[in-house]
């Protein structure tokens, strides 16, 4: 089975299992993922996510368009070279 026949039959649930074990670095028995195996894993999840998954919902997504909470700037560019603060909610 080539690569995108495999991404296109990973569903929902065996998507997010994926994702779980690259978190904790296991598979759902327990055994932990190999080197190779986390890298096969984040190639399928990020593989699949561009097929199937809306940009905003994507892992490592950084929304760098909207204002947060209303929140209202001076100025709408943002200046890499300024540091910035961080606010988690």
């Amino acid at each position: 089975m080539d690569f995108e026949k495999l991404i296109s039959n990973i569903t929902p649930d065996i998507y997010k299992a994926l994702k779980r074990a690259i978190e904790i670095g296991k598979w759902p028995d327990g055994r932990v993922l190999s080197q190779e195996q986390k890298e096969l894993c984040m190639e399928a999840v990020i593989s699949y996510e561009q097929k199937y998954v809306d940009e905003t919902d994507r892992v490592g997504y950084i929304d760098r368009g909207s204002k947060a909470d209303g929140e209202m700037c001076d100025d709408d560019t943002v200046d890499p070279n300024k540091e910035q603060s961080l606010k988690w909610h």
